[in-house]
This record gives structure tokens, sequence and C-alpha cells, in this order.
């Protein structure tokens, strides 16, 4: 299966505009599985009330990317702020959409960036530990976002749960040290667990950028800089048997 990260900046309005030429020259090169940045739906830096710009998932923004996902016939995976019944705090959400156009599922993010100075659990409700595995085109597709990454036990749950990939949208934000860790991070998640990458971020305003397309191994298939730009990759599930079978951790672990 072909697989895309659109790396786009983050932007307060016009966000669809924005990731639709993206997404359709995803398509134009064959991919199935989209993936978009977390919170692709609104800039949200400290600054901005994400309980004023939230919706629900029958909102605009859910509707728009459904909309794409129909005309094309492919899967996309997409982070936005979600309405929270009672609750003056949003929820950080990738929402799962089919070929269909139908939301599939939605994860709801587990760790909260509480770290280097911000408070992420100020304005955002952590998600339930219920870890979410997709099937896409016949590949399980385990769901992450950002500051998960820095959690193995997640992306090992998902991989019990029978993931042979994970994709993720991300903010990383950029400082010293921070591009070294989000790239050793993704190779970690990679190599250990023995599966896929996709994982798509924001560029410019602060951001990483960075997004890339692993192999089992952490071998780069498709990446990007600091560019606007969106990166294809096959996820052959023959490599991914051999990347097993050479190396069958999965089998041996004894915890």
């Amino acid at each position: 299966m072909r697989a895309a990260v659109v790396q786009v900046p983050s932007v307060s309005e016009g966000v669809l505009d924005l990731v639709a030429p993206h997404i359709g020259q995803a398509a134009v090169d064959g991919a199935r599985l989209i993936v978009l940045p977390e919170g692709v739906m609104h800039d949200f830096r400290p600054r901005v009330d994400l309980a004023s710009i939230a919706e629900p998932l029958d909102g605009e923004f859910v509707a728009g990317l459904s909309d794409q996902a129909r005309r094309l016939s492919l899967w996309i995976l997409a982070g936005m702020w979600e309405k929270v019944d009672g609750e003056s705090r949003v929820s950080n959400t990738t929402v799962v959409i089919g070929p269909d156009g139908d939301l599939v599922d939605c994860y709801r993010k587990i760790h909260l960036f509480d770290s280097f100075g911000f408070a992420e659990s100020e304005r955002v409700v952590p998600g339930p530990i219920s870890p979410t595995v997709i099937d896409v085109d016949g590949l399980r597709v385990g769901v992450m976002t950002c500051y998960d990454l820095r959690f193995p036990e997640l992306a090992r749950a998902l991989v019990a749960d029978g993931a042979q990939a994970i994709a993720m949208g991300a903010g990383w934000i950029a400082g010293p040290g921070k591009l070294a860790q989000w790239k050793t991070l993704l190779k970690a998640r990679a190599i250990e667990n023995t599966v896929f990458m996709v994982a798509a971020g924001i560029v410019g305003g602060g951001y990483t950028g960075h997004s890339a397309i692993l192999d089992p191994f952490g071998e780069p298939i498709a990446e990007l800089e600091d560019e606007q730009a969106v990166a294809v990759g096959d996820l052959d599930k023959g490599a991914l048997d051999e990347a097993r079978s050479l190396v069958p951790s999965l089998r041996h672990r004894r915890m």
C-alpha cells in the first residue's frame, strides 16, 4: 500500500484549501493513505483559545475532508480540535476517514504535552487509554499523536493489537536537540516494533517539520525537510514480513 505524509504550516483559516492540492497530488502519485499533521484544523499555539475554535465530529472540518476522501477514494487521517460536552477544554483528536467519506474511527491523544514549558493539559482533555488500530486496505495501522512518540508502551500496545504500521500527526516544537530527538524516536519506534512509521509534521512557525515514512528497520522510505510538500512511500507487507522474520524480536519478548 502506498502512503503519503502532508507537511504544511499551522494556519488559522483556509486549511481545507491549503491541504487540498497536496492531497490531490498524493492521490495522483498513487497514495491510498494520506496522513496530515496534529491539529491541522487550526493553529494551536498558546495564544489561541482552542475552546472557541473547536468543532464537533460532524463539523465543517471533517465534512470537508470527507468530501475529499470520497472524491478521490482514499483514506485520510487528520488532527483536529474536538468539542467536549461539559468541558471548557477540548480533545486533541485524529479522525480516520475512509474512501467512501465516512468517519471510520477517531483517536484522542492520550499523552498531553506538559513539557518544555508548555501545558497542553490546561487546554486539552486526555483521551481514554484505548489504543486505536484500523484496517486500511488490508494493512493494520495504529494511530498516535506527537508527544505519544516518547512513550514506547503505546507503540507496543498498538503492535500487540496487530499494527503493521503506525501513522501519526505531529506539531513537533523546534528547539535545541529537538530535531535529533524526533528522528531518533521515529527510528526507535520503527526498529523496536518492526513496523512502518508514517509521520506527518507541521512546518514553519517554530515547528520542526521533517515528516517521514520509515521502514521496519528505521530506514527512510521517503522524507521531507523544512518545505511545504507531500512525500509518498510504499508500505510493502512483504518487506514487513521479511523484517519480522530476520529479527523476530516481537516473538522473543519475555515481558
